[in-house]
């Protein structure tokens, strides 16, 4: 009898694998096939990313993972360690997928979707709200067919990052829009003072118009050039030519840091809970006339965190650095700026003509900052066009040249640096090495 029920077992499991293999040949019952399935493989892991970059001594290209053809946004939660990046399904959709950032394990998927502008890939953005966690991917486009009116509106799919499930969220919207992700919700602004934004957790919309902006009594300048520069816990930030406040709480007047004229607070970049923002000296202090304070301001209340004083450039930059925030919140870096925002330090890289040393982009946890020579701005060190690659150590504000060919990370999460390389295929590769040690 023993014998008889291990040979009908030895058939059972011939027959199991011939239709496993007959699946296969068919396809298993697919999504069509095409470039969404060349992003079903997962990502290699273990063995090593099949690219090998030159990246900084501290990462291994021995273990690691790697995603071919994804879009060229993706976003990550430090909390949970995922990481969310879209690529391309058949008729013209887009998939969002995500990945563990420590093993590089597949995580869940979504289903596939049309953007209202499918030839191009939407932005990606992570947001946080009462201790959730969302993905957001938002696309630009318009609707109208035929006869039918054109209407331009942005649309959201908004991601919870814990379990994949997916709310849409569709709106009107006039010209290009600017959408980010700096506090509570999504904002979405037309680059002056409309805006809307909208909650991840309800999906309701609040849109504000330029004429119900609320100035801060006394203010002239609040009411020239008004901008909304971002989102508070507090509520919206808004900006003049010169001082800012948020929508219904503070005012930068009245939480200037020491040694600012109180009058002169521009705010040049917004991160999750923080400010950067530049002020001129107080009339009369000895640098006035050469040197300008940069200060990183806590957003929900406006208060300074941390102040360095740098030289004032020759000529106005069009635009200011992006301020990038390590996963803890404890570093911020920008352009030549450096702070240390728990010991409440700050560094100015520059030179003794005033010019600036480097530009820093990327920042991680254990205080190694990232940049390079030369570069305008933050992408053009991270794609190795911007001179040569340094690092930067907060521990002894030495800065150390890498090699030339040295890849720098973007970011790094679960003790995993997120690097970016485009192929002759002009494919991304988005790829993960390890911290060692």
């Amino acid at each position: 009898m023993r014998q008889r029920i291990v040979r009908l077992a030895l058939v059972g499991g011939v027959l199991v694998l011939a239709l496993l293999l007959l699946l296969a040949t068919c396809g298993g019952g697919g999504g069509g096939g095409g470039e969404d399935d060349e992003a079903r493989k997962p990502a290699r892991k273990n063995s090593g990313p099949a690219t090998q970059l030159d990246v900084p001594p501290e990462y291994t290209t021995r273990r690691g993972w790697e995603v071919v053809g994804a879009g060229p946004d993706y976003a990550v939660s430090h909390t949970t360690g995922r990481l969310a990046y879209l690529v391309r399904a058949p008729g013209h959709r887009y998939r969002l997928r995500t990945l563990d950032t420590e093993t590089g394990r597949a995580g869940w998927s979504g289903e596939a979707w049309r953007p209202p502008d499918p030839t191009r890939f939407p932005g990606l953005l992570t947001v946080a709200k009462d201790d959730r966690v969302f993905f957001v991917a938002w696309s630009a486009g318009r609707t109208g067919e035929g006869s039918a009116p054109a209407e331009t509106f942005v649309s959201l799919d908004v991601y919870d990052v814990v379990d994949g499930e997916r709310r849409r969220v569709e709106l009107p919207w006039t010209g290009v829009p600017t959408v980010t992700a700096t506090g509570p919700g999504v904002l979405i602004s037309d680059g002056r003072a409309n805006s809307a934004v909208v909650d991840p957790v309800s999906g309701e919309v609040s849109e504000i118009a330029a004429s119900e902006m609320a100035y801060p009594k006394g203010c002239t300048a609040c009411k020239q050039l008004t901008e909304v520069r971002g989102q508070t816990a507090k509520g919206l930030l808004l900006s003049g030519v010169r001082e800012f406040w948020v929508r219904g709480g503070w005012f930068s007047r009245r939480t200037a840091p020491k040694g600012a004229d109180p009058v002169t607070g521009v705010p040049t970049a917004v991160a999750p809970g923080l400010i950067l923002a530049k002020w001129q000296l107080a009339k009369g202090s000895k640098r006035a006339a050469t040197h300008q304070l940069w200060t990183v301001h806590d957003a929900a209340t406006g208060k300074p965190a941390v102040s360095v004083e740098c030289h004032k450039p020759a000529i106005e930059p069009g635009s200011y650095p992006r301020a990038v925030v390590s996963p803890s919140g404890g570093y911020l870096v920008a352009g030549n700026l450096a702070f240390d925002l728990e010991a409440r330090k700050g560094f100015c890289f520059e030179e003794e003509d005033g010019s600036a040393r480097l530009t820093l982009a990327s920042v991680t946890d254990g205080g190694s900052a990232y940049g390079a020579t030369v570069a305008r701005d933050a992408d053009e060190a991270i794609e190795g066009d911007g001179g040569g690659p340094v690092t930067m150590n907060f521990a002894t504000w030495g800065v150390e040249a890498l090699a030339p060919n040295t890849r720098l990370p973007e970011v790094e999460a679960s003790g995993v640096g997120v690097f970016r390389w485009t192929d002759r295929k002009d494919r991304l590769h988005l790829l993960g090495y390890p911290r060692e040690g």
